[in-house]
């Protein structure tokens, strides 16, 4: 777990330490499409599948929360917490507390191309590893102040990876995320 540990320090430094286009680029929000709620399990599905698909849901759901909060920079918002925990949730709230501090908001949503790699243990998972390929294209900072684009630079497609795990009240959370460079995916 240290990897991640690390890499979430590494995404909280690019959070808060970026040019004003970047917060957008490393995450701004979710594709048009939002997550499907968890759905009742057919007899065949497994507890593997289930679980796929409940942290894939909750990945999808943090960004179209931190999308939201976005659009207005509310670094507090509570809906960050209902996808998000730990170490993922500290980065979102700091990112958004940046970009408030700084007077900016985010204008638009990136794309997400989530797919689950890994979920132990296998019969019964309590940690999923998701891998997205997001476009953050269409998510640019604006002046809050104003409403003048503060930086014209688009993002574009970088590889996000993502923890999620199964909390004690057995809803899934995200727990830490990677974003890595424009060109990555």
């Amino acid at each position: 777990m240290s990897g991640w540990a690390v890499t979430g320090v590494t995404c909280l430094v690019l959070l808060s330490a970026c040019t004003p286009a970047q917060p957008a680029d490393l995450a701004s929000g979710p594709s048009s499409a939002a997550p499907a709620p968890a759905t009742s399990t057919s007899p065949s599905q497994t507890g593997e599948d289930r679980a796929k698909q409940d942290a894939l849901a909750a990945y999808l759901g943090m960004w179209q929360d931190f999308a939201e909060a976005g659009s207005t920079s509310d670094w507090q918002s509570s809906k960050l917490a209902q996808h998000a925990a730990g170490l993922a949730l500290t980065n979102l709230s700091r990112g958004l507390y940046a970009d408030q501090y700084n007077g900016l908001v985010t204008k638009g949503e990136a794309t997400h191309d989530a797919r689950v790699m890994s979920a132990e243990p296998a019969n019964e998972p309590t940690t999923v590893i998701v891998t997205d390929c997001s476009d953050s294209t269409n998510a640019l900072k604006y002046r809050a102040d104003n409403g003048q684009l503060a930086d014209s630079t688009p993002g574009g497609r970088r590889l996000i990876n993502g923890q999620v795990e199964l909390q004690q009240d057995n809803s899934w959370k995200v727990t830490d995320f990677a974003v890595h460079e424009v060109g990555t995916c």
